[in-house]
């Protein structure tokens, strides 16, 4: 048991095994199903057979996420030659996806989670208005093979590329 966090006299416990009930490596990758920044719906199972960057970030249009999303374009042709597809997530609604997809000129999929559902299944419903910044790297079975906890918006591409270059060197 851990104390999470403290209010006055009170106090936040968390069994061991509440903590464990975020998908981690070597879980299969919760099933979803979500709208992109065009409406339609992307499932989860339409990619088994290709590896997948699955990355939750806050909001469109805020400093770090729009960094991270544009070092993501700019590497996109790597990511293609290692077969990887990117599904980025946040709470942002289908138009502002839309605008900032093409604004950004970004070559990848947004998927709307407004709902919060999907981040609640991967552990990152943050505590503010937002998703916590969170990568999950998914192998062609559908497996979780690598998790970005910390996620560094100035590295997080090349650090996607090198952890699916190092754990593809393994398998």
């Amino acid at each position: 048991m851990r104390i999470i966090r403290r209010y006055g006299w009170v106090a936040l416990l968390v069994t061991s095994t509440a903590l464990a009930q975020d998908p981690g490596v070597g879980d299969a990758a919760p099933a979803f199903t979500l709208p992109d920044q065009a409406g339609v719906d992307h499932s989860l199972s339409d990619y088994l057979g290709q590896k997948v960057l699955l990355y939750f970030y806050l909001r469109d249009e805020t400093p770090g996420c729009t960094k991270e999303a544009r070092d993501l374009r700019d590497d996109f042709a790597r990511y293609q030659d290692e077969g990887i597809v990117i599904l980025g997530v946040s709470y942002d609604g289908v138009d502002s996806h839309a605008a900032f997809k093409a604004k950004h000129n970004l070559p990848f999929t947004l998927l709307s989670d407004a709902d919060k559902s999907v981040s609640k299944l991967y552990g990152t419903q943050g505590k503010y208005p937002f998703a916590s910044r969170r990568s999950f790297m998914i192998d062609e079975s559908g497996a979780i093979i690598h998790v970005i906890k910390e996620v560094d918006v100035t590295t997080h591409s090349r650090d996607v590329l090198s952890a699916f270059k190092a754990i593809g060197a393994n398998l």
